[in-house]
């Protein structure tokens, strides 16, 4: 039960730091999961992180199988749930406050704040994730490459990560 209360405590206390969702705290869920508790090892981490993306639906997937991974079923619920209420209240109260005021520009100000805090985390967060998973030069050579083809080329990720899965299984990463 003190696994349960927690992993209730850590993620609630992440959620509501979650500017730009679950992707920007990947590097501190990490550090707990793997580092800090030892609930899991890094490429478990990792492969739930892959299956989290691949999947259909929201971001915070990851979150459900890390829970799942440390106390099945019940551990996946409050894990979610840990995650998802502490800033939805959060966001109802700051929403409340934002419409309520009325200077169009303060406004504007708030929203371009708040939008380039979450791209800054989100792109830290790939930063920390890229450094911690990758083990080879060929690791991070697809990993420059496919931010590359991600800026430069309107190829779809769908190909990428393909891509990834054949030199995967080739065994050169």
């Amino acid at each position: 039960m003190s696994v349960l209360l927690s992993l209730l405590a850590k993620l609630s206390g992440l959620s509501l730091v979650a500017f730009g969702g679950v992707n920007a705290l990947l590097p501190t869920i990490f550090d707990v999961m793997v580092n800090q508790e030892h609930w899991i090892d890094g490429q478990t981490f990792s492969d739930y992180f892959a299956i989290a993306q691949a999947a259909p639906g929201p971001n915070f997937m990851i979150i459900a199988l890390l829970g799942w991974h440390i106390y099945g079923v019940l551990g996946a619920f409050l894990a979610s749930f840990a995650i998802a209420l502490p800033s939805s209240i959060l966001i109802f109260f700051l929403q409340r406050l934002i419409l309520g005021i009325q200077d169009p520009f303060k406004k504007k100000t708030i929203q371009y704040a708040a939008a380039t805090l979450a791209i800054g985390l989100i792109l830290s967060s790939a930063w920390q994730i890229a450094i911690q998973i990758n083990h080879s030069v060929a690791m991070h050579v697809l990993t420059i490459a496919t931010i590359g083809l991600t800026l430069f080329t309107r190829w779809h990720p769908l190909y990428l990560i393909a891509i990834g899965a054949v030199l995967g299984v080739l065994g050169f990463i």
